[in-house]
């Protein structure tokens, strides 16, 4: 009984908010049904983390022995990736190769936030650390804030991992906020093109080499997101295929996610430097989002089929999460409106873009 007085008389106030906090995370995920996947763990390490004493943590905690051998090795990041690609179906993409636009303009809020951060006092390495966190891309967000600024990784990680399983909340109101309801009834024809066996297979070992040629730095997290859907494509490995997709991605999700959680240690967390990179990477992501409607608006100046501007929205990295998102979206305005495919071949172009935009900051910036 004394034992215990005395720890919880060690702990600080912030310790219980963030275990608040943590409990507040796995109701989102159980009752709400956002992304259980990553707010489970996520939530479950930051209570284990935040206990008085907790031995999870420290020197010899087991938490902290799975960060240095997966987080701070950049491993993990790079095993999801295989995963992540053996996922992808790039069909879609394939189908409407003009989707890879989106990719591409849903990375705006990523350079726009990294010079407000700099603007704003940060140095050059963590602004492109807090901007990249726009691309709701968990890997890459990781990798760039383990190399550039060690010492936020805690609230950057967490902070790309939120964004990610908040996408149903965060782009339904910025997307309605700057379309019309005229727009975002727009139908696109439907295509049935098939994509050959000898381009779907071409296709992950070009990108590869392309991007290795563009952003050298990308080469690992691009080279094993490919390999992984290389592995998929071929059709004659299809056990490892599987097993990337299933034991793969589980197992070293649940150790990422449990260990990001108990970077959220209360002392640590609960500063105003936490908050203040949160919200800017908030405002990444929403103008990621803002980037990718109001390109395709723009594209319906010139088109004479119309793009529904939603879909510049999936462009974001949060596959499958943003494309699922679209369509919703699409069915509340117009139940006979299907715009799957199309959001789906931006969101695998944006999984692309966000890697090779983390590629070429990690290139630019030594």
């Amino acid at each position: 009984m004394e034992g215990m007085l005395k720890s919880l008389m060690q702990s600080a106030y912030q310790n219980w908010v963030m275990i608040i906090i943590g409990l507040g995370l796995m109701y989102l995920a159980v009752k709400k049904d956002f992304e259980p996947a990553l707010l489970i763990p996520i939530g479950f390490g930051c209570i284990m983390a935040n206990l008085p004493l907790s031995g999870a943590i420290g020197e010899h905690g087991a938490l902290t022995i799975i960060k240095k051998a997966l987080i701070d090795t950049e491993l993990a990041p790079l095993l999801i990736f295989i995963g992540v690609g053996a996922m992808i179906d790039f069909g879609p993409l394939l189908q409407n190769p003009k989707m890879i636009l989106f990719g591409a303009a849903a990375q705006f809020g990523i350079f726009s936030t990294l010079l407000v951060a700099t603007l704003l006092g940060y140095t050059l390495k963590e602004a492109a650390s807090i901007g990249i966190i726009g691309a709701a891309d968990g890997p890459t967000s990781i990798l760039v804030a383990n190399r550039f600024a060690k010492h936020l990784l805690a609230p950057i990680s967490v902070a790309a991992y939120s964004y990610m399983s908040l996408v149903p909340i965060i782009q339904p109101p910025v997307i309605k906020a700057i379309t019309t309801k005229e727009e975002r009834k727009i139908k696109m024809t439907y295509r049935t093109e098939n994509v050959s066996k000898f381009v779907r297979l071409a296709f992950p070992v070009i990108v590869t080499i392309i991007s290795g040629v563009i952003a050298p730095e990308s080469v690992a997290l691009i080279g094993f997101l490919m390999f992984g859907n290389f592995m998929r494509e071929t059709g004659v490995v299809e056990r490892l295929s599987k097993s990337a997709q299933n034991e793969l991605v589980n197992i070293t999700t649940i150790l990422l996610g449990l260990t990001i959680g108990a970077t959220m240690e209360g002392g640590e967390f609960l500063q105003p430097r936490t908050i203040f990179i949160i919200g800017l990477g908030l405002i990444a992501f929403i103008l990621d989002t803002a980037g990718g409607v109001l390109f395709a608006k723009l594209l319906n100046l010139f088109l004479k089929d119309k793009i529904n501007p939603m879909v510049g929205a999936a462009g974001i990295s949060a596959f499958p999460m943003s494309s699922r998102v679209i369509q919703r979206l699409a069915q509340k305005e117009d139940p006979s409106n299907f715009l799957l495919m199309y959001a789906v071949g931006a969101n695998v172009a944006g999984q692309i873009g966000s890697v090779i935009a983390g590629g070429l900051i990690l290139s630019l910036i030594k």
